[in-house]
């Protein structure tokens, strides 16, 4: 049986982001068919002991600067982009059109020699080619989306909305919760802030609006909230840094949003996934 090794900074259980919740149904996906081993990237240290592995690499920031030269040298690893770990900043949109100067450029050698890079929208594939010099960048074009919050998101459809506005309230200040207030209140919209508690419970509270409105600092490499709001049918106010607004596939809504994420989105993402290790 084919074994794949899947690394991550955290996993679902500890940290429920959007990164992580992603990962979490990739997991159980390829778990489905193959024997998959999920270790933090902290722990990882001896490569030796998964040699006839396939690693998926996810969120490094905690990843051994020696195990990251080993896997160079051992190929047949991909990386799970999420959030622009080439930059020392972390943040595209510091430079002007996306393009960082050479001596914020990191990790170089960990990309190029990936199997393959894979991305979530046009938006971030254009980033990354702006910033670095490699040939092996998937677009996945979506993000995974598990049955139970498919469900979620369906019972969302049916929700009276009132006429208001739903803003994030976070601390992450890529986020821009500052920024959307402000928007509300220059444009005279009525506004509620959701606490983002159990993932359910957020988009509970988030479908009973009108609209949402998120205008995040650093360019998203997707945005799931912001396609989770798409498919409860609110309407969107967001920015240019939104990835998933470069995906044609962004034009659905409601119901049809939510079938194609399901039922095309989901498949066609683990099999890209599947192939980058089959070149």
């Amino acid at each position: 049986m084919t074994n794949f090794l899947f690394v991550a900074d955290f996993f679902a259980d500890e940290v429920p982001g959007g990164g992580e919740l992603n990962n979490e149904v990739l997991i159980d996906e390829l778990s489905k068919r193959f024997d998959v081993k999920k270790i933090k990237s902290n722990d990882l240290q001896n490569l030796t002991e998964y040699k006839n592995y396939k690693i998926i690499v996810a969120n490094f920031i905690n990843l051994h600067e020696n195990v990251k030269l080993g896997l160079v040298n051992r190929g047949n690893y991909v990386i799970y982009e999420h959030d622009h770990k080439y930059l020392k900043t972390r943040n595209p949109a510091r430079y002007k059109n996306y393009i960082a100067p050479k001596d914020d450029i990191i990790n170089e050698d960990f990309y190029s020699n990936a199997n393959a890079v894979l991305c979530q929208s046009k938006l971030h594939k254009q980033i990354i080619l702006k910033n670095l010099n490699i040939n092996n960048v998937v677009n996945l074009s979506g993000n995974l989306w598990d049955e139970s919050l498919i469900k979620c998101l369906e019972s969302g459809l049916s929700v009276v909305k009132k006429d208001r506005a739903a803003i994030m309230l976070t601390n992450n200040w890529h986020k821009n919760t500052k920024g959307a207030v402000e928007y509300c209140k220059k444009n005279g919209l009525e506004f509620e802030l959701l606490l983002p508690n159990t993932h359910k419970e957020f988009l509970q509270q988030l479908s009973k609006n009108k609209s949402f409105v998120f205008l995040p600092k650093t360019p998203e490499t997707l945005s799931r909230v912001a396609v989770e709001a798409r498919m409860m049918n609110l309407s969107l106010i967001t920015n240019n840094n939104l990835g998933a607004a470069s995906e044609e596939w962004f034009n659905l809504k409601g119901k049809d949003l939510i079938d194609y994420v399901f039922k095309k989105m989901k498949p066609q993402i683990v099999k890209k996934i599947e192939e980058t290790f089959d070149e």
